[in-house]
């Protein structure tokens, strides 16, 4: 295997379980295209992907997300079922790239295409919850609209400039370890907001309860000693 083929084969595993977590059906049939039309010679393990069947149902289920995925709401549920769909997927895509090569590898290649699927499914739908709070719907087809962009130019990267890809692979999961806490906590934020709302109590930073503990104990007990 020489210097090309091991990049193609380095993008294409790393990539196939990236782009599952934003947008599975966009991701196989971009690549079963590819294969089918003879641009891109894929791996054994993912020439189904090339089958006329896989093509059509990859094709159906992309459209259907194409719309499900810009309306309001709709795209949150759409993401928490296909937390279900998406991360698996991830992994068996990302594994069929060694599946004429040895079970380790078979075994590592599924573990680092989960973890990718996890990460960019959790950026996308954690972002998307927080974009919903917003009344107009131009930020979900914007977000929509970037998100299928990524994942087809990022295919094509995959398989012209693997390197280039790979590059700025590390440079999102960069951003990910500063974008992904503030994403989490701003989910969190809006759903003790929905708490409050519908009368539950309202939640408390770490922060400020671990602060009125102590003056909380202190006044508990200055009131029993002063009825005594």
């Amino acid at each position: 295997m020489d210097l090309t083929e091991l990049s193609t084969l380095m993008a294409l595993t790393l990539g196939v379980g990236w782009a599952s977590g934003i947008n599975l059906y966009a991701a196989a049939l971009a690549l079963g295209m590819a294969g089918a039309t003879g641009y891109a010679d894929l791996p054994p393990g993912l020439e189904i992907l090339q089958n006329p069947l896989v093509i059509g149902a990859a094709g159906l289920m992309y459209a259907v997300e194409f719309f499900a995925d810009k309306i309001p709401g709709v795209d949150t549920v759409w993401d928490t079922l296909h937390t279900f769909i998406r991360l698996p997927a991830g992994a068996l895509l990302a594994a069929g790239m060694f599946d004429d090569q040895s079970m380790a590898l078979e075994l590592a290649a599924s573990i680092v295409g989960g973890g990718l699927a996890a990460t960019s499914h959790a950026t996308k739908a954690g972002s998307r919850v927080i974009i919903n709070t917003s009344p107009e719907p131009f930020s979900n087809w914007t977000a929509s609209i970037a998100e299928d962009v990524s994942v087809f130019g990022g295919v094509w990267l995959m398989l012209n400039q693997p390197w280039t890809f790979v590059g700025l692979l590390v440079v999102f999961l960069l951003l990910l370890v500063w974008l992904l806490p503030k994403i989490w906590r701003g989910v969190k934020l809006l759903f003790a907001k929905i708490r409050s709302f519908f009368g539950g109590p309202p939640a408390q930073p770490l922060a400020a309860q671990s602060a009125e503990g102590p003056a909380a104990v202190s006044d508990e007990g200055g009131s029993k000693s002063g009825q005594n």
